[in-house]
Parts: C-alpha cells; sequence; structure tokens
C-alpha cells in the first residue's frame, strides 16, 4: 500500500560515508529521539507551501562550492574526502568476500562489486557524487556488495575524478548539458546488470547528491528499475513528471539543506503519494546538504547511520522479495 513517510529522525550511532559536500552551516546538537515508525505530529515541522512545477530538476540543480564549512580554501576550492575515509564503521563485521574489477557494462564504463560466491544476486547502480568514481565511492560498492548485491558503480565522467570543487562543478556541469548521454550510459548499466548469469531480475539505483538527482533521472526515464534510493538530490515535484518513476522510492534529505530545500522535499513527498508511488522520504532534523559527507562540518554521523541502516532495509525487503517468498 503506498504511504508517505515524511518524518522527523534524530539518532544516536557512529559512521562515516562517502557524499558530496555543500556550503552550509553547522546544526546544533541533536538531544531528541523519535522512533522510525512514529509519523510526525501535526506541529513537528511547519505546514509545507506549493512549490511550481519543476523543469529537468537534477539538470537545473543549485549551484554551490561543494565544500565543508572550514575546508575552503583562499581560491575557493577545496579537496574532496580522503580516500578510505569511510572506511572503518562500515567495513567492520559480517560482509561476505567479495570480487571487484573496473569493467564495462553495456558500454557503461564503471567498479563492478559482487559477493565471491557463486550464485544469483539482485544488483543495485549505484551513482557518485559531484566528485566521481573516487576510492570512496568504489569502496562503498564493495561494502554493499558484502551485503549480498552485485554492484556498479557507474562512472559518468568516463574515467575523470575531480580532486577540487572547481573541477567537480565541471565536471558535473557537462553532464548536465547532455543528460540523455548520462540517461543512456546509466540504462545500459540496468538492463545489462539483470542479464548478467550472477544476477536475479531486479535492480535499484543508489546515489548521492549529485548521484542523487541522477537516480531520480534514472527512475525517471524508460529504464525498468525495482526501486529508487535519493540521498538528497536534486528533485522533481510535478504529478505528470513523478507518475513516470519507478517505485519503490527510499528518500533521505537534512532539514536545513539549502541546495535541496525542505519545500522541495516535502512537496516531492506529497506529489507520490498524490501518484500513489509506494515511498519513505526522511528527513533528518538539523542536517544539512551532504550530511552524510564525513569531510567537514555538515557530516552528521548518527543521521548516516540510521540513514545507511534504512537503506539497507530497503534494498533487501524491495530487492529480494522473491527469496523470501521462496
Amino acid at each position: 500500500m503506498p504511504g508517505t513517510r515524511l518524518l522527523p529522525i534524530f539518532v544516536a550511532v557512529l559512521v562515516l560515508l562517502s557524499g558530496c559536500s555543500g556550503v552550509l552551516p553547522g546544526d546544533g546538537a541533536q538531544t531528541a529521539t523519535q522512533t522510525a515508525t512514529d509519523r510526525p505530529s501535526p506541529t513537528s515541522t511547519p505546514a509545507p507551501t506549493e512549490t511550481p512545477a519543476d523543469t529537468e530538476a537534477s539538470y537545473t540543480q543549485t549551484p554551490h562550492m561543494g565544500c565543508q564549512p572550514g575546508a575552503i580554501e583562499k581560491n575557493g576550492t577545496c579537496q574532496a574526502v580522503a580516500s578510505g575515509g569511510n572506511a572503518d564503521i562500515f567495513g567492520a563485521e559480517n560482509l561476505s568476500a567479495i570480487t571487484s574489477e573496473r569493467t564495462t557494462i553495456d558500454g557503461t564504463p564503471g567498479y563492478l562489486a559482487r559477493p565471491a560466491d557463486d550464485g544469483e544476486y539482485p544488483a543495485v547502480v549505484m551513482i557518485h557524487e559531484w566528485w566521481g568514481l573516487n576510492e570512496n565511492i568504489e569502496h562503498m560498492a564493495d561494502i554493499l556488495a558484502g551485503h549480498g548485491y552485485v554492484v556498479f558503480a557507474v562512472d559518468l565522467y568516463d574515467g575523470e575524478v575531480a580532486t577540487n570543487s572547481s573541477e567537480a562543478a565541471q565536471l558535473s556541469g557537462q553532464v548536465r548539458e547532455n543528460p540523455d548521454a548520462a540517461v543512456s550510459k546509466m540504462s545500459g548499466a540496468v538492463s545489462g546488470l539483470r542479464d548478467r548469469s550472477d544476477t536475479t531480475d531486479r535492480v535499484a539505483s543508489l546515489g548521492w547528491c549529485f548521484g542523487g538527482g541522477q537516480s531520480l533521472q534514472l527512475s525517471l526515464s524508460e529504464a525498468d528499475l525495482n526501486a529508487t534510493v535519493i540521498y538528497y538530490g536534486t528533485l522533481a515535484t510535478n504529478e505528470s513528471t513523478l507518475r513516470a518513476i519507478d517505485g519503490p522510492v527510499l528518500g533521505v534529505f537534512g532539514s536545513e539543506d539549502q541546495v535541496v530545500g525542505i519545500e522541495n522535499v516535502r512537496a516531492f513527498n506529497r506529489t507520490l503519494d498524490t501518484v500513489g508511488v509506494e515511498h519513505e522520504v526522511y528527513v533528518y532534523e538539523g542536517a544539512g546538504h551532504a550530511f552524510a559527507n564525513p569531510s567537514g562540518e555538515s557530516f552528521r554521523p548518527n543521521a548516516t547511520r540510521d540513514a545507511w541502516n534504512r537503506t539497507l532495509t530497503f534494498l533487501d525487503r524491495n530487492l529480494r522479495a522473491n527469496e523470501s517468498a521462496a
């Protein structure tokens, strides 16, 4: 049954995750707790205001520097999160052995990680943030593969990786200037994954920031997805546009995000409910844009851990339905 979950969440566990970043003020301490199953009271968030119909949302993303407060150099650039910065928490326990390689699937370049044991596994197309397919995204692919998925992290930059925000802005801008090419690459990855002998017939998309917007655009395309995960990507809110989305949808956002504004999140959530798409939308109180990025002051480890656990639960429920029914 389609449902609406626009929930403020406060949590208390430590984790690290690679993402993109934005110039945002830090938030205050998180002290309250609300369980995931509780619906917010009518006064828990301000009443939403109407948002005008959007254009191709992920290609009109609000410009931002891509740096965390305190990480901006005098020339306006910043360094991407260091390789391995998300390793300690996610790589800890109970992950299956995997194999990985740089390869292409249906002409789309990327990084493929899969369980080492023979068998058929559900698949995930993973989409990098605006830095590109760096080692942190590869590590996230490894971790997700260790949970029993065939993961293909697509490379929308054809081998280039940004080391500062100026390069990231240029590379992401090139993709947005030719959106059909990006969708074609991602769609090829979807069909190519589904055709592999080591995969089931179920495929999801997952992306952060720039990649979150691309995850939405892939879901709106003719590609056939079984689930869509969006971490603070730029959104569409128009009913006629969102009728094409491949549900179910998991959306993860911060209440203080000034790149993907809370009103857009509310409009997105409301429109999905209107068009009857099954969805879960979580808003983390006090969190800004790219709160799942460990490189600066916007990072919220507690919210990140909670969001990642919800992501794993969401993927498991929607990609392993046939397994649980067997």
